[in-house]
């Protein structure tokens, strides 16, 4: 009597079979965990934008969050030139102003925060110090994923958000 072959044997045909099905089950299971990852962060994605209003005799700042899921506002730096304010109140042409807590809040999806009003005659005085203004904010989602975003609109992404305590606005 011949010996047959391990590969030849049925048992072994059987239990291989299941061990491929096995595997396969195993990867499709890793790839929809990580699909289903991927929707639930895009879900809850913030997308916020800083920019400003102007009209005859108003002016404003503003900070909208255009995503599908809050903001976590982390830090906001705000500066002229080189120097750092800390505050609105920092610059004297900002004496006549209304004003909102920015710094460390959560913006919920679709709201919108207007940090700074100006109502006066001097609107021509605001923008000139507005076109040396730069405004930085950095914001994470609930998943921790965070990015920095400017004036510019250009969201960059970051590891975290860090910020010297000498540059933080605290407004």
């Amino acid at each position: 009597m011949e010996k047959q072959k391990w590969y030849k044997n049925p048992e072994m045909l059987i239990a291989l079979t299941a061990l491929f099905i096995g595997l396969i089950t195993a990867f499709i299971s890793i790839y929809s965990a990580y699909i289903d990852r991927a929707y639930a962060k895009a879900s809850v994605w913030p997308k916020v934008e800083v920019f400003r209003s102007k009209g005859k005799d108003r002016f404003s700042y503003g900070v909208a969050n255009r995503g599908t899921g809050p903001a976590i506002i982390k830090y906001v730096k705000v500066s002229i030139g080189k120097r750092y304010l800390q505050r609105w109140s920092d610059l004297p042409e900002f004496d006549s102003i209304y004003q909102s807590h920015i710094s460390s809040t959560t913006l919920p999806a679709g709201e919108m925060l207007k940090p700074l009003v100006y109502k006066g005659e001097a609107v021509e005085n605001i923008l000139k110090i507005d076109k040396r203004l730069e405004i930085e904010l950095c914001y994470c989602s609930i998943y921790d994923d965070c990015w920095v975003v400017s004036r510019s609109l250009q969201a960059h992404p970051v590891e975290q958000c860090e910020v010297n305590s000498k540059q933080a606005f605290l407004q």
